[in-house]
């Protein structure tokens, strides 16, 4: 198996900045690293830059997890224009995140990495589009942590961003979802081989980041997905196809992500919330004007279709569309082809209103 460090595409750039890193909550990163990938090339205009935003356990390699959308005539089309992906702050793919050396001890952070938030990926993305010479973008999108980020730029920086596609998401991480992410965490922290916020390096396979793998799924998908995938079949050794399925899932998770980076993340998201230090939830909300397309899948149980129906009456200058799918939250990863039709959708929305 190889290290989760070598498993960052060989396309993949690097951005180093020296600037010291301020996060919101207030610990500063001498040094940031981004690992980032583009497709396509900028326009004379420069302004044909379209912003991906990966969810929890993704990548900068937006064509390899949302492939589908890649292509002439798809939702990022390298012909009509410059896509970029890069892999957020706190992640293991290449930013600076737990797996990272600290400059200052010359160890890896782990545990230690400071507390970051939602607004804190977006600021270094920001940072990012200054290095390649970005100041607009033609659309931002992404689903579930993403999708965080995508509703986090439209209100940081709503003079760079001209349109944004939040799909499956809220506009802060419910109790719900706080609970879900604190369960996850607890099975990592109760693990047998979990000293001290390490995997110990003769241990036994992460048993506990497996399990809150496994845990997740059970909110990716549907009851009926699951229902119509598996049923009650069972494998020639008598085990359940959804158990197979569900330590499959694990097993894999431990074999490319970090569990110190898992922490991390699902306490930003946890953080998630527009209406902080904004006045309020509602207030936040309604400030953000720029075009908004709302995807909500129905059959969402993570983040069910009501949030997304609040945050379409809410925000002032958007529209909401369905993906009536039975796969659950994961439906935006299954489904591709409708959602590159919705995305294209919108973009043409925007130049026949532009």
């Amino acid at each position: 198996m190889k290290p989760i460090n070598e498993l960052v595409s060989a396309e993949t750039k690097r951005f180093s900045s020296t600037e010291p890193f301020r996060t919101e909550l207030g610990a500063v990163l001498p040094v940031v690293e981004v690992a980032y990938r583009t497709w396509g090339r900028l326009n004379e205009e420069r302004d044909n830059a379209i912003l991906v935003c990966h969810a929890l356990t993704g990548s900068a390699d937006a064509d390899e997890w949302w492939g589908g959308l890649f292509g002439p005539g798809r939702a990022f089309d390298p012909d009509r224009d410059f896509i970029i992906c890069s892999n957020v702050l706190g992640s293991c793919y290449g930013t600076t995140g737990p797996l990272s050396p600290n400059p200052e001890t010359g160890r890896r952070y782990g545990p230690d990495f400071p507390p970051i938030t939602i607004r804190d990926m977006v600021h270094l993305q920001h940072r990012l589009l200054g290095h390649l010479g970005i100041g607009r973008l033609k659309l931002v999108v992404g689903a579930s942590l993403g999708g965080m980020q995508v509703l986090e730029w439209g209100a940081l920086y709503p003079d760079v961003a001209r349109a944004l596609m939040p799909m499956g998401i809220s506009g802060r991480h419910s109790a719900w979802c706080i609970a879900q992410s604190e369960a996850q965490r607890q099975a990592i922290s109760a693990d047998a081989a979990w000293k001290d916020g390490w995997y110990e390096p003769d241990a036994p396979p992460a048993a506990g980041l497996a399990a809150a793998r496994m845990m997740a799924m059970c909110s990716y998908r549907s009851f009926r997905n699951f229902e119509e995938k598996f049923g009650r079949s069972r494998q020639p050794d008598g085990t359940f196809q959804a158990v197979s399925y569900m330590r499959h899932q694990g097993e894999k998770l431990v074999g490319r992500f970090d569990a110190n980076t898992y922490m991390t993340l699902t306490r930003a998201m946890d953080m998630h919330d527009l209406g902080r230090g904004r006045g309020g939830y509602e207030e936040a909300v309604c400030s953000i004007t720029l075009p908004t397309e709302i995807l909500s899948i129905d059959s969402d149980v993570l983040y069910p279709k009501e949030e997304q129906e609040e945050l379409a009456r809410m925000l002032p200058n958007s529209k909401i569309v369905y993906l009536q799918e039975p796969f659950g939250h994961d439906a935006f990863l299954i489904d591709v082809d409708q959602v590159s039709r919705m995305v294209c959708d919108f973009l043409a929305a925007l130049m026949l209103k532009a």
